[in-house]
């Protein structure tokens, strides 16, 4: 229904129901004057409370005639007799139209209730919008349309002073020109064009204004656009800092990652250097004429220079493979494979640290066939299980199991390495696999740069698994990890 057409059915429900109301009290129960004035007041308050204040008036006149035609003598004249029936026609007439400016005032004061109780909503979902995103050039492109889809707008600008973008909601630019944004924002004072339904808000944090935005197609109360605009500023300002302190502490971590990374390279290269300097320097001070050493400790020194070496190759290639992993360039070529034949060929590899320790594998016939590369699983199992190595006492037993888990979705696969070592503090369990960290009742005992358990989980991870850790202090550790099933 058309507004026009709505504003002309006003009047005529409003005569009809004075007409309805006369029929039934004149002609059928026969009224008298009181009841009759009731029953038009009642009537007049419903179509103030349904239509306005217009049709209730025009209501109140025609009802005040229909009250003076049929039921004030002389009946059927408009000729009132008697003071009584001029002062029953007047106070009928005022109460009428003062029960139709009160309903219209109290219909009125209901709307802009409701109005101002959306307005909140839609502000408030508008705020917890504008809290998705923590990147500032992400957040201005968002702003708009989040004005658009909240508030009904056709369209929204946002400019800011710090950027030459004018970021909109859509292509199109229906009247915010960005000529007129940055006048709005070097004036700092709001330009609201009711005719052209535009609105102009600078956006200002305290007395400085950091941008502007525009609203094309709806123009809002203009309390409501002040808040919008406050919204947007208090988000950007906010994605800013958020930015700024973001690299902050990544400056900050990146140096201290930087300092842990050349404390711990700088020891554990210094040690097989120092060997390896210290055996070069031997030899070459013994010569065929003046024989220092004998074959034996010749021997004995060049295989600590080997030895050494291997050392320090070994170092740099796990230096290596953490910088690739870290940047995404390891190629893994996964195929469904048994995890048996890679966890032998891991002990077969590792048959010089196991000397010491007995090795009891649990591995199922039945379990199925996992998803992965068999090389990097197989370093994978080849650190875990030298780890457990070092870290236990001799003839300490070493105990490998495998298990497939039906209650994960998708099925995956677990391997378990146990050893009887001194345990993991519950604080350090989860620091253990970050890059460099060594335990901090290790890290004299036993060699290492602190790169292994990383580049384990960077590998278990790639492959869609978890690597992980329980452990008991005084009574061993059980790493695991688990690999997709397929």
């Amino acid at each position: 229904m058309t507004a026009a057409a709505r504003f002309v059915s006003g009047y005529v429900i409003a005569a009809l129901s004075v007409a309805g109301i006369t029929l039934v009290g004149y002609r059928w129960l026969h009224l008298n004057q009181t009841t009759m004035a009731l029953a038009f007041l009642l009537g007049v308050l419903a179509i103030s409370a349904s239509w306005g204040l217009r049709q209730s008036v025009f209501m109140s006149v025609i009802a005040t005639l229909a009250f003076n035609y049929f039921f004030l003598p002389p009946i059927g004249t408009f000729t009132i007799a008697g003071p009584q029936n001029w002062i029953a026609f007047f106070a009928f007439l005022v109460t009428a139209v003062t029960a139709s400016q009160l309903s219209a005032r109290a219909r009125r004061a209901a709307r802009s209730a409701i109005e101002r109780r959306q307005d909140l909503e839609r502000l408030y979902a508008f705020s917890q919008l504008l809290l998705s995103s923590d990147n500032p050039a992400e957040l201005l492109n968002l702003v708009p349309r989040y004005i658009v889809e909240s508030f009904g707008t056709r369209s929204a600008a946002v400019s800011i002073s710090s950027r030459s973008d004018v970021y909109r909601s859509g292509p199109a630019i229906d009247g915010l020109e960005s000529q007129d944004l940055q006048m709005t924002c070097l004036r700092g004072e709001p330009r609201i064009d009711a005719a052209q339904h535009l609105a102009f808000m600078p956006l200002r944090m305290g007395l400085r204004v950091v941008g502007c935005m525009g609203v094309s197609g709806s123009v809002l109360s203009r309390q409501t656009l002040e808040a919008i605009a406050s919204l947007v500023a208090i988000s950007v300002e906010r994605a800013a800092a958020v930015e700024k302190l973001s690299r902050a502490e990544a400056a900050r971590e990146s140096e201290q990652l930087r300092s842990v990374l050349l404390d711990s390279v700088t020891h554990e290269f210094r040690t097989p250097l120092t060997a390896i300097k210290a055996s070069v320097t031997s030899l070459l001070g013994s010569t065929d004429l003046a024989p220092v050493h004998t074959p034996g400790q010749r021997q004995e020194l060049l295989t600590i220079i080997n030895e050494e070496s291997d050392r320090l190759n070994r170092l740099i290639g796990e230096a290596a493979e953490m910088a690739q992993l870290d940047a995404n360039k390891v190629e893994f070529r996964v195929e469904s494979a048994p995890i048996g034949p890679v966890i032998d060929e891991a002990l077969d590899e590792l048959k010089q640290p196991l000397a010491q320790h007995p090795v009891e594998t649990r591995i199922p016939a039945d379990l199925p066939d996992a998803r992965m590369d068999t090389l990097r699983i197989k370093e994978v199992l080849v650190h875990l299980i030298e780890n457990a190595a070092k870290y236990s006492p001799p003839d300490a037993p070493i105990r490998i199991t495998a298990e497939a888990k039906n209650q994960d979705k998708p099925q995956t696969l677990t391997i378990n390495i146990a050893d009887r070592g001194p345990g993991i503090d519950d604080f350090e369990q989860s620091l253990v696999f970050e890059k460099f960290y060594r335990g901090r009742n290790q890290r004299v005992q036993v060699h290492g740069t602190g790169m292994g358990l990383a580049i384990c989980k960077a590998i278990v991870e790639a492959h869609g698994g978890r690597l992980g850790v329980t452990s008991q202090l005084g009574h061993g550790s059980v790493f695991y990890f688990s690999l997709p099933v397929g």
